[in-house]
């Protein structure tokens, strides 16, 4: 019994993490697709541009604005992926706790 109150919990725990790294990754495929989205508009737009730094649009050079757009569309690409790899590895880990959780409980009403 100790050990599937265990196994509970540790599913419990696998869930809570496996929800925060899904919220994580939605957030941060928004901003790529407003990245790309920006990129997109960026690249049809005429040579002058503007950026906001805070509360005030500065006159930017369009080339400098494309490279801190492909760099941070690059970050992001890779934190999604490694948000991916962590959510298939507790999957994976909850998965394997639920299938000896039911085989532990079925044992038990022989």
């Amino acid at each position: 019994m100790i050990n599937s109150d265990k196994n509970i919990q540790e599913i419990q725990f696998l869930e809570q993490n496996l929800q925060n790294i899904l919220f994580q990754k939605q957030a941060f495929q928004i901003e790529l697709s407003e990245s790309k989205e920006s990129l997109n508009a960026l690249e049809n737009s005429s040579d002058e541009v503007f950026k906001t730094i805070g509360q005030l649009m500065i006159k930017y050079e369009k080339s400098k604005i494309k490279d801190e757009l492909l760099n941070k569309i690059k970050i992001l690409e890779l934190r999604i992926k490694t948000l991916e790899k962590q959510e298939s590895t507790f999957s994976e880990k909850m998965e394997k706790l639920r299938d000896d959780f039911l085989k532990e409980k079925e044992n038990s009403k022989k």
